[in-house]
This record gives structure tokens, sequence and C-alpha cells, in this order.
């Protein structure tokens, strides 16, 4: 079973832009109302469909209203993305910060309103 989340927006180009050039995913597949994109190690996908598209069943016609999502990017190096991304002037939601539980993350957020979170997992005790 494979996942592909999808969000409904009408920010294609600034989406497109904002995945390909400031995360470096790249366009699996593209056409004038559908957008899916890759991370880039081919690892996971990510979807974007136009609002109201008259070839989506209505199901799939309502654009997403910006809340209430978030996306987790795991990275080796999350000290080497946020001084990449900071230097790119991304605008950093959260300044990296290490958690009790052991990871390290920080977070932006994309065009749509989607907050990404970007973390390096640390191994628990006993894993």
């Amino acid at each position: 079973m494979k996942l592909n989340a999808g969000i409904i927006t009408k920010k294609m180009a600034e989406t497109k832009a904002f995945y390909t050039q400031t995360l470096g995913f790249g366009v699996t597949f593209e056409n004038e109302f559908y957008l899916l994109l890759h991370t880039p190690e081919r690892e996971a996908e990510i979807s974007f469909l136009l609002p109201d598209h008259p070839s989506q069943q209505p199901l799939f016609h309502q654009a997403f209203l910006g809340q209430g999502v978030y996306l987790t990017i795991e990275v080796d190096d999350v000290d080497k993305v946020y001084t990449a991304l900071k230097e790119k002037g991304v605008e950093i939601k959260i300044p990296i910060r290490d958690e009790p539980w052991g990871d390290r993350h920080f977070a932006i957020q994309d065009p749509n309103g989607v907050g990404i979170d970007i973390v390096k997992y640390s191994a628990q005790e006993g894993d």
C-alpha cells in the first residue's frame, strides 16, 4: 500500500515553486489541473488539485482552507536544512529546537497554509 496525500488549491504555481525551489522536490506529473510532486529521493509524493475542476467529482471540488493540516519531512541533517532555508530567505515559523524526547526540528509553512515540520528523529533508549 502506498499513500499519496493531496491538497486542493488555487495556488498551483506558488505551490510548485515552493516545493521544487525551496524543498528540492521534483515533478512526477503535471497538467492544467493536477500536480504530482516527489521528494528528492523519490521516497514520497504529494499532489495538488485545482478546485471545482469539471473532470473531478464533487467530493474533490472544495479548496483547502489553510488550517488543520501539517506535513513532516524527516532529514538526516536538520541543522544543514535549517541553515540552507534561512539563507534562501524562507520564513521560519518555529525556530530550530531540541525536544525532551530527543527530536530536533523546526517548522515552515507552504503557500497553502500547510505547516511543514522538518525533523531529525532521535532513537529512543531501548530502540
